[in-house]
């Protein structure tokens, strides 16, 4: 961890950040639980994909190992976000996320650049305009948690992808984002 804030500890968490600037943290864990798991035509794996993609490609340490293994926990290879960021053609990957992952990657880094080609390249592979906008908030939302993040100094996540156990996976499929801010202390209800 870079030291942005000298009254953090050294190996301030996330959860440690939130703590001490509690303001707007609540609402802002409720929108992650609406996002990422309440309904969506997009499944609760492919939003958490699109969150630790366009992690990756902001070269977010800490928001891509924490959503790689949240999208591990609903069942996708963390090797195949990796190829993904690589190279989205050539990765093993189902063709029908693919455009909308294109469209998460030009959004992340080209905004002013989407085009309503992009768009029709996302409904031509079979998504609706609701599985877009909730693509397109999912790239939002981690661009800007990747700031957070980043501008915090929290340069690792704390966990190896690799070594995950099972019951911390199960952990997250069942976990809400909120829950984890009454668990470290953030949400008091």
């Amino acid at each position: 961890m870079k030291r942005i804030f000298p009254s953090l500890a050294a190996d301030a968490h996330l959860g440690d950040v939130f703590q001490a600037f509690p303001k707007a943290v609540a609402p802002l864990l409720e929108y992650h639980d609406i996002l990422l798991r309440g309904p969506s035509d997009l499944s609760v794996a492919e939003r958490e994909l699109i969150a630790a993609f366009v992690s990756g490609l902001n070269a977010c340490a800490f928001c891509y190992g924490a959503h790689a293994i949240y999208a591990k926990a609903f069942g996708i290879d963390p090797a195949v976000i990796a190829h993904l960021i690589a190279d989205i053609d050539a990765a093993p990957a189902d063709d029908k996320i693919k455009p909308l992952l294109r469209y998460a990657a030009k959004l992340t880094q080209e905004p002013t650049k989407i085009t309503e080609e992009d768009a029709a390249n996302v409904y031509a592979a079979g998504w609706s305009e609701a599985a877009l906008f909730d693509a397109i908030q999912t790239t939002a939302l981690f661009n800007f948690m990747n700031r957070i993040v980043e501008g915090s100094g929290l340069t690792s996540y704390p966990t190896d992808i690799s070594a995950t156990s099972e019951a911390d996976l199960e952990t997250r499929r069942t976990r809400a984002y909120s829950d984890w801010g009454r668990e470290v202390g953030i949400i008091k209800e």
